[in-house]
């Protein structure tokens, strides 16, 4: 988008989210806007049918390098709320988003998680990995995030969203028991999670996995050929039967990996498609927030070598999935 373009959009959405607050007035539903799906499903969850909620990535798209269409910039400014992730992951939208947040409340869900908890970003000192939905026990400060959030805009409605909010933070909390009891049984030898990029730091340190990514934290990192030669020689020596594809992030670097292991005479898989930075279909069980990280570890699980029930924690695994 032009700067010319660029500006006109951004008089336009502050014309929009005056319009926004006399609907706002009128006793409407609550309309939020979320930048992944994963905040996008932690916000139906939180606001019930109290809130209407549009979700602007879909399935398969990267956070890292998307930017906000017209559509999405007269979305957001029409929008009661707009929450986003942070810790630099929509990375092209934060300029738009931090102007908007003088007409709008705008807010970064994942920055409620503390800071002793986050992981530092391997190339910046001041930054942090925001993968943190990863780990579902962190994802529960997104939520309280989403609620808080909520409670604000929509107070006569505070008591409704904290309810909400206990009711799914319950379910997080099944979710990360079941997450690590499946992954306990893949065997120690074999706890080694290789996948496009480092989107999963939050999961190796909460299962005890060594994680390792061709990119970086951001996709918008190369994968250079020593990076993927040193990962080749790594995968024949310590005989590593699986990697894995991310559902957001292209598979011609693990392809790569592949092709290498190959020309070393060593036989490497692909241990089935994980969702790192988007979610499934909508509409699907895989297309939740739970039923993402209900995918993953059941996947990872099984392939790896341990076992997990093959339709997941509460059956609704796609088959095959």
């Amino acid at each position: 988008m032009q700067r010319r373009q660029f500006i006109t959009a951004i008089g336009g959405a502050f014309v929009a989210a005056s319009l926004a607050a006399q609907a706002r007035a009128k006793g409407s539903t609550l309309s939020v806007v979320a930048t992944t799906g994963m905040i996008a499903d932690t916000a139906r969850r939180v606001g019930g049918d109290l809130v209407t909620v549009k979700a602007l990535m879909g399935p398969g798209v990267d956070p890292h390098s998307y930017r906000q269409t017209r559509t999405d910039i007269f979305a957001m400014a029409r929008a009661d709320l707009v929450l986003w992730n942070g810790l630099y992951l929509e990375a092209q939208m934060e300029d738009f988003l931090a102007d908007l947040g003088r007409k709008t409340p705008v807010r970064p869900v994942a920055e409620g998680v503390p800071a002793k908890d986050l992981v530092s970003h391997d190339d910046y000192a001041d930054r942090f990995d925001p993968h943190v939905w990863m780990d579902p026990a962190l994802w529960t400060y997104a939520v309280a995030a989403v609620r808080d959030a909520m409670s604000e805009a929509a107070p006569d409605f505070a008591d409704n969203f904290a309810a909400n909010a206990e009711t799914y933070i319950a379910e997080l909390t099944k979710l990360a028991a079941y997450t690590a009891v499946s992954l306990e049984t893949v065997p120690a030898e074999t706890r080694v999670l290789i996948t496009a990029h480092d989107a999963f730091n939050y999961f190796g340190r909460a299962y005890g996995f060594e994680v390792l990514g061709i990119q970086g934290i951001s996709t918008d990192s190369e994968a250079g050929v020593n990076r993927i030669s040193t990962l080749v020689d790594m995968i024949v020596e310590r005989k590593i039967g699986a990697v894995f594809v991310e559902s957001s992030v292209s598979d011609r670097s693990i392809r790569a990996l592949i092709e290498g292991a190959a020309a070393q005479g060593h036989s490497l898989n692909i241990g089935g498609e994980l969702f790192s930075d988007a979610m499934g279909e909508p509409g699907s069980y895989e297309g939740t927030y739970v039923g993402m990280i209900d995918h993953n570890a059941t996947t990872i699980a099984t392939a790896l070598g341990g076992t997990a029930p093959a339709r997941g924690l509460n059956g609704l695994l796609s088959a095959g999935s």
